[in-house]
């Protein structure tokens, strides 16, 4: 196949284009800078040449502005734009080609669902509230310009992705390297977390399954509170985890990312990969913690 990635010089997007040339496909980069095997574009400023991208299988759509750091308005307008004004350009430019891709492969995140408590998460679940979640339904709204076109178009939902090669993992593992790592305020939060090996599976399997379409909660089948989370990663590293985080800390430092990131609770289950058959390479936290660490 012929695949157009944007975001292709991310975490995820840099082991996506690397695992699609290995299997012997074509891999193209949308990128607002020019470079070998790439397409410019200017999300923000609209700019997208559609002669550009004829002839393509499948289009994969992971661009976006980090959600980490201090929520500014700066900050907030950022990452708003970043998915939502991108993702409108781009999938009405492919809506409007004469010959469109096949498949559009959109990210999208759990954090549609907000801050859900126990409650279990499957892809039939409303969104909830917060910056995050109104986010996410505006960006998956501007994805599904190419579903009416008649593209088969798959949101795919992220949950937390864990990798040694950067990401939410890294600073995990130097908090916990230096003895710091502890409940984040109650710890009874959920986190839906996937490995970076398993996100690339997912999105390979989303290009070559014809009936996979709509939102997919791109998690492991095992969600876990935060406590749990770091009493296992810290256990794999042989340090202690015992200095608790309370939430005014948190808040105090991070504003509200904490709230929408560190402290709320999301519950997410991969309800529509595993009715179509995936079978996750990692989905025990502790045997992927023992490997990766």
């Amino acid at each position: 196949m012929r695949i157009l990635v944007s975001g292709a010089s991310g975490l995820v997007g840099k082991a996506l284009s690397t695992n699609l040339v290995d299997a012997g496909h074509e891999v193209v980069a949308l990128s607002r800078s020019p470079g070998p095997a790439t397409i410019v574009w200017d999300p923000r400023g609209g700019r997208l040449d559609p002669a550009a991208l004829h002839g393509f299988d499948a289009v994969v759509h992971l661009a976006g502005e980090s959600v980490a750091g201090r929520w500014t308005t700066a900050k907030r307008e950022r990452i708003r734009q970043s998915r939502i004004a991108g993702t409108r350009l781009l999938a009405q430019t492919l809506a409007e080609l004469p010959s469109p891709p096949g498949v559009f492969v959109c990210a999208s995140a759990v954090g549609y669902y907000g801050d859900r408590g126990d409650e279990v998460l499957d892809e039939r679940s409303p969104p909830g509230q917060g910056f995050l979640s109104e986010v996410a339904c505006q960006w998956e709204a501007e994805a599904d310009t190419a579903s009416m076109a008649g593209i088969r178009t798959v949101l795919l939902r992220f949950g937390i992705i864990l990798s040694s090669r950067g990401g939410a993992l890294e600073p995990m593992v130097r908090l916990t390297w230096f003895g710091v790592g502890g409940p984040l305020g109650s710890g009874r939060q959920f986190w839906s977390w996937i490995s970076l090996t398993d996100v690339v599976r997912v999105i390979d399997f989303s290009l070559r399954h014809d009936s996979l379409a709509g939102p997919v909660n791109v998690v492991s089948p095992e969600p876990i509170r935060q406590v749990e989370f770091q009493r296992r990663l810290s256990r794999v590293m042989h340090r202690p985890a015992l200095i608790p985080t309370p939430k005014f800390a948190l808040r105090l430092a991070l504003g509200d990312m904490a709230n929408g990131l560190l402290l709320a609770s999301c519950r997410a289950i991969p309800t529509a990969l595993t009715d179509h058959g995936f079978e996750f390479h990692e989905a025990d936290l502790s045997e992927f913690l023992g490997r990766e660490l």
